[in-house]
């Protein structure tokens, strides 16, 4: 499992603005899929296995390949 760091870094480089940084980061994307939204902990840990299928299903809406690829 991705650590938070690592879902940042996807952020930052798949195009994903930054519009909130709190306590957490906040991110979106617009795009032909409509509008994406995830929340990034500033934690170091991993993401647990439940949470991180959640995040990529419904949140990043792309394939652990492709996450692999661009981080």
């Amino acid at each position: 499992m991705p650590k938070w760091s690592e879902l940042k870094r996807f952020c930052d480089r798949d195009g994903w603005e930054m519009y909130k940084n709190t306590d957490h980061y906040y991110y979106r994307k617009r795009d032909s899929q409509g509008i994406r939204q995830t929340k990034v902990s500033r934690g170091s840990k991993q993401i647990k296995d439940h949470l991180w299928r959640e995040i990529l299903k419904k949140q990043l809406k792309v394939s652990q390949e492709y996450f692999n690829n661009t981080i």
